[in-house]
């Protein structure tokens, strides 16, 4: 059955395709698919870009002008947060922007940020992120790692987090935190096993965000 959401793909690789399919599965209208070389711009409800840092600028460009909310996914363009942000102000648009819409990594980032509130005070435990992706993968490390990163010091872990890459192979994702001490080692670990919680996870913040205004996170999403 038909939601009546026109969505516009921006960013046609294997997440775009991924949020096609899906969208098409829960009921989405395909309004346009954005590419390098297939830039259809067109009336939409809501835009979903899994497009590139370099080309997220010009797109945001193009998200102010239609007044068009968009969820984004693409990472790597943290240095470009403070000015996007301001723009979608001005324009008064609804941005949900995440390097990871997995619902199981953001629950996931919840229980690392308790783990690092509790070990704050075990100074004998020191802490690493390691993630591993596959080799197409340009970011390292990856958004995700960096999110969760954020998400230990936000909760005021304050000792230094070793964080470490792995390229390889054709990895969806797995992400894994740890604390050592002399006598024992904690790990916690999620894995991705494909692409399609992170495609799932895009389309509820999609449907979510219209009719709202403002700068949020999946987090916001997932606790209203």
């Amino acid at each position: 059955m038909s939601t009546g959401q026109r969505l516009l793909i921006v960013g046609y690789g294997k997440m775009g395709r991924m949020v096609e399919q899906m969208g098409l599965d829960q009921g989405f209208e395909i309004a346009g698919r954005v590419d390098q070389d297939r830039p259809e711009w067109t009336d939409a409800d809501v835009a979903v870009d899994f497009s590139t840092a370099d080309a997220l600028a010009g797109n945001f460009e193009q998200y102010t002008r239609l007044r068009l909310p968009v969820v984004i996914g693409t990472t790597g363009w943290g240095d470009q947060l403070e000015r996007l942000r301001a723009e979608a102000d001005r324009a008064g648009i609804g941005v949900v922007a995440s390097a990871n819409f997995s619902i199981g990594v953001n629950i996931f980032q919840l229980v690392v940020a308790e783990a690092a509130r509790l070990m704050q005070a075990q100074e004998q435990y020191g802490a690493w992120i390691h993630e591993a992706h596959h080799s197409a993968k340009r970011d390292a490390p990856s958004g995700t790692a960096l999110l969760l990163r954020d998400a230990m010091a936000g909760a005021g872990y304050s000792r230094p987090i070793d964080v470490s890459s792995t390229r390889a192979g054709t990895i969806p994702g797995v992400h894994t935190i740890g604390f050592d001490a002399a006598s024992d080692t904690i790990e916690l670990t999620h894995t991705a096993r494909d692409r399609r919680g992170f495609a799932g996870g895009a389309l509820v913040a999609a449907r979510w965000i219209q009719g709202r205004r403002g700068w949020y996170s999946m987090q916001d999403v997932l606790k209203r």
